[in-house]
């Protein structure tokens, strides 16, 4: 996984392919609960399929941001990821865009 402090106030982060993904959600988690004040943008673009714990641990990582008031982006999602978002109905819950640059953009847009 590579995290990246993209700007004082967003972090980026690639994740690796599973079985990965949930420990390094969990680092991403510490992270943004001892900085408390950044956007997150996730970039799932070597990510082809997710389980169950990495959606848990997805899903805990957007309430900390969402109780903080910071938002969590989540891009480059994979046919078959975008399928399980879909079917799961978490589209809905989280904030997907296609690519790194359109997430960045978006935060810094809003930022200004």
């Amino acid at each position: 996984m590579a995290i990246q402090n993209w700007s004082d106030e967003i972090v980026l982060v690639e994740l690796p392919p599973e079985p990965y993904i949930c420990d390094d959600l969990g680092t991403v988690t510490e992270l943004v609960r001892d900085r408390g004040d950044c956007d997150v943008v996730i970039d799932f673009s070597r990510v082809d399929i997710v389980t169950s714990s990495s959606l848990s641990k997805l899903l805990r990582l957007q309430k900390l941001l969402a109780d903080c008031g910071h938002r969590l982006i989540i891009c480059g999602l994979a046919p078959a990821t975008a399928g399980i978002f879909t079917v799961t109905g978490l589209e809905e819950l989280f904030e997907i865009v296609d690519d790194k640059s359109v997430a960045l953009a978006s935060l810094q847009i809003v930022g200004s």
